[in-house]
């Protein structure tokens, strides 16, 4: 009897538009990519032009209430469909340091504190949880 495959990804992925709210990302120098999943720690996106493994990225990505820029490197490319008019690739980023608006509670045990908490100095944030 064979084991199962362990599920290896750290943070839980959000495929549903409705799920990581972007509404457009794009790879620097400005090139256009769709979001096929996302999670705290990296993406998989859909792009016209080649993503070189090992390379290292800033993807900028916008949502109705924010943008934000997370740097990260290419983990993997290949062809995802043939088209008439060109080639579309399906790549994976890996993110330098998390996308702190899509860590999931559940997964980390503590939460960031808001600007709100922050800025009045009203309560301190807890002290972060070790490594085991």
């Amino acid at each position: 009897m064979t084991n199962p495959p362990s599920e290896r990804r750290r943070n839980r992925r959000h495929a549903r538009p409705e799920e990581h709210r972007i509404v457009s990302a794009r790879i620097r120098p400005g090139y256009d990519v769709s979001v096929i999943d996302v999670s705290a720690g990296g993406a998989l996106v859909e792009s016209e032009r080649r993503l070189m493994p090992g390379s290292a990225v800033e993807l900028h990505i916008r949502s109705a209430q924010r943008s934000e820029i997370v740097r990260g490197h290419i983990v993997r490319c290949a062809v995802a469909r043939l088209r008439a008019n060109g080639v579309c690739y399906r790549g994976a980023i890996a993110f330098d340091h998390n996308l702190l608006w899509l860590v999931d509670e559940a997964v980390t045990g503590y939460t960031v504190p808001g600007a709100e908490t922050r800025l009045g100095f009203a309560s301190w944030a807890g002290a972060t949880q070790g490594q085991s």
